[in-house]
């Protein structure tokens, strides 16, 4: 009796050992960027009496929330500096030049986090930010991440703003002047996962 005792209690055990360890490895969602549903804006001043708007329509990126164990989280995104787009053709050639983006050199803007952390409605995530050959350390509030399912597909959101300047990274000072210098960006994501 006993014998069967203790092979019914390892038993159980056993199984929910294996089943906690199934919920651990599960426990970090992956999504991947929705390109459709998802934007990365910008304006700029110009001769500080108005702004002019553009976005970057090539974007891509993964992010991964643990949500027992936030910490875990990770969040990276990859823009392609030529997909750059003020609605002005001419405009948009003179930002893929050297003395602005300069995208033959530099093709993309990178971010990649190195920490989260989790606040009221959203996530702290610092990371290293790439921009034309310069990376420096920003730290970004994600606002949102509440998972919805629609049509068999979840997905979840971020929304965050920030402010940059370009003599930070290296850009052509002579070309910081009717162009002010901060750029305001705002990134409005949606990862998808099945």
């Amino acid at each position: 009796m006993r014998q069967i005792f203790a092979a019914s209690v390892l038993t159980l055990l056993l199984s929910t050992t294996s089943s906690l360890q199934v919920s651990s490895a599960r426990a970090a969602d992956e999504y991947d960027y929705d390109l459709v549903h998802s934007s990365v804006s910008f304006k700029a001043r110009h001769l500080d009496i108005s702004w002019i708007h553009g976005r970057f329509n090539e974007v891509s990126g993964k992010f991964s929330l643990d949500r027992e164990h936030p910490a875990k989280s990770t969040f990276a995104l990859t823009i392609q500096t030529a997909s750059v787009d003020t609605a002005n053709a001419a405009r948009d050639e003179h930002l893929r030049q050297p003395d602005y983006f300069d995208t033959k050199q530099y093709p993309t803007i990178e971010f990649k986090s190195v920490s989260t952390k989790a606040i009221d409605g959203g996530y702290e995530v610092t990371g290293d930010f790439t921009m034309h050959g310069v990376t420096k350390q920003i730290t970004l509030k994600l606002m949102g991440g509440e998972e919805h399912e629609f049509k068999g597909t979840k997905r979840v959101a971020f929304s965050t703003e920030l402010s940059l300047k370009r003599s930070d990274y290296g850009f052509d000072p002579k070309a910081i002047g009717p162009i002010g210098d901060a750029a305001l960006i705002m990134i409005d994501c949606e990862g998808v996962r099945k």
